[in-house]
Parts: C-alpha cells; sequence; structure tokens
C-alpha cells in the first residue's frame, strides 16, 4: 500500500482546529496578567533593578496601566498597576509610573494594534546589544523575530523625554519587537501574553546567537522557512497557551 503524503497545510490547518478544541485558556483579569507576566520575567533573570518597564493600554483614551515605580517584577502584585494619562499623571491608583515609560505613549498612538509593551535590559540581550549587533535568525525558536524585530544602532540616551519617543516608536514601525543598541529590547503584543511571549523568548535568542558566536557565523534559516515557523509559533493559541503554562509555574514556585 502506498502511502499517501500530504501537503504540509494540512497538517497544520489540523493543529489549529485541535488546539481551538483542547487547549483551554485562562481568564484572568489584565491587572493580573500583568502580575503574572513581572514575575515570569523575574523568573527568567529578566530583572535589571527598577530599569525594566511593562505597560498595557487602558480602556481610557490616551492612557495605559503600568508598575508603579519603585517596586521590582519579582514583587508585583495585581494591586501594584496604577493607570496614568497623557502626561504620566496618576489617574487611578496610588504612586507613580516609572519617567522612562513615557515613550510608551509615543508607541500606543502610533500602533492601535498594540495593547501591551515590555522593555527590559536583560543580560543576553544587554550582551547584543553592547556589542551593538541585530539579531540574526538561525534556529527555529528564534523565527518568531523574522522580519519581525527592528534595530535601532543609535542610543538617544536615557527614554525620559518626548524626543526618545519618536524615535524608538519610528524605529519599530509595524513590528513587533525591536533591539535597542547600548540598551535592551522592546516587545509589544496584542495581548500581555503575547508581549510576554516575545520576551522570553527573545531573551533565549539573544543567548543562543551569543553561544553560537564561539563557532563561527550564523547562518540564517531560509526565509520561505523562517516565515512560516514565525506564523506557526505565533498562532494565538500557542502564546496564550504558553504564558498559561509559565503562570502555573509561577505559582508552583510560589506555593
Amino acid at each position: 500500500m502506498t502511502a499517501v503524503l500530504r501537503e504540509k497545510s494540512y497538517f497544520d490547518q489540523r493543529a489549529t482546529q485541535e488546539m481551538r478544541e483542547h487547549l483551554h485558556p485562562v481568564q484572568r483579569t489584565l491587572q493580573e496578567d500583568l502580575a503574572y507576566a513581572c514575575r515570569i520575567l523575574a523568573a527568567t533573570g529578566q530583572e535589571a533593578g527598577l530599569a525594566g518597564q511593562i505597560s498595557a493600554r487602558s480602556d481610557t483614551p490616551g492612557a495605559y496601566w503600568t508598575l508603579r515605580f519603585g517596586l521590582g517584577f519579582d514583587e508585583a502584585t495585581p494591586n501594584d498597576f496604577i493607570e496614568v494619562g497623557a502626561d504620566l499623571e496618576t489617574l487611578s491608583g496610588q504612586g507613580m509610573a516609572n519617567p522612562a515609560t513615557r515613550f510608551h505613549l509615543w508607541i500606543y498612538k502610533s500602533r492601535p494594534d498594540v495593547n501591551a509593551i515590555i522593555h527590559t535590559h536583560s543580560p543576553w540581550v544587554s550582551a547584543l546589544v553592547a556589542a551593538r549587533q541585530p539579531l540574526v535568525v538561525a534556529q527555529m525558536d528564534m523565527t518568531p523575530f523574522h522580519n519581525d524585530c527592528a534595530f535601532l544602532a543609535d542610543w538617544p540616551g536615557v527614554p525620559i523625554a518626548d524626543q526618545e519617543g519618536v524615535l524608538i516608536s519610528e524605529a519599530l514601525g509595524g513590528k513587533r519587537s525591536i533591539i535597542l543598541a547600548h540598551h535592551g529590547y522592546l516587545t509589544t503584543g496584542g495581548t500581555m501574553a503575547e508581549a510576554t511571549y516575545l520576551s522570553v523568548y527573545l531573551e533565549r535568542a539573544a543567548r543562543m546567537q551569543t553561544r553560537a558566536r564561539v563557532y563561527g557565523e550564523l547562518t540564517p534559516v531560509p526565509d520561505h522557512l523562517a516565515q512560516e515557523a514565525h506564523d506557526y509559533l505565533l498562532k494565538p493559541s500557542i502564546v496564550k497557551g504558553t504564558f498559561d503554562y509559565w503562570c502555573r509555574q509561577i505559582d508552583r514556585s510560589a506555593a
């Protein structure tokens, strides 16, 4: 009996349908997702004192939710998030925003599709940006960044003013992520889960690239295969399922 080789699209569609049936996403409040995202970043070694930032678009026009300044990612709870307006004035909750989140305003303004932003100075990305190197997509787990990770080669300084917001948002363009030379990285998402997923995988990608350089120049994944993997690994069911798994890890570590 001769086996029939079916097109990959058949298996893609089948997997997508089965994930819809068998993966059961957990529903949380926005503040709960923000707190879990902070704990995930801390658990993956991405805290950098008070330098990291996280935010999510608010239902209030021109406003967003962010971790009140003075707290680290590892100690964030749902009650520690404040809503701030277009001049970083506190609208809901107690405390102040990290002044460096001002550039988030520009990204939310220019990208209606973005509902969440994460920025950190994580160890492996920091090594990459200290060498002023863009990401090279050379392995499957790096493909969520294929044609989807911008690179800003010139550091504008501490991003506490409007000029930095203009520069970073323009460099990001329509991409989900950006590597900021001499600085760190930024990931965005339509959901907090997506921004977190990209954050964890971008740090892993930077670690992989830094280690692989020992063996010589990296060989990029062929464009058509990288695009295929990019689209598959960014399926909402995979992104949300992964985020929910990381949340369970956080719960177990806190038990």
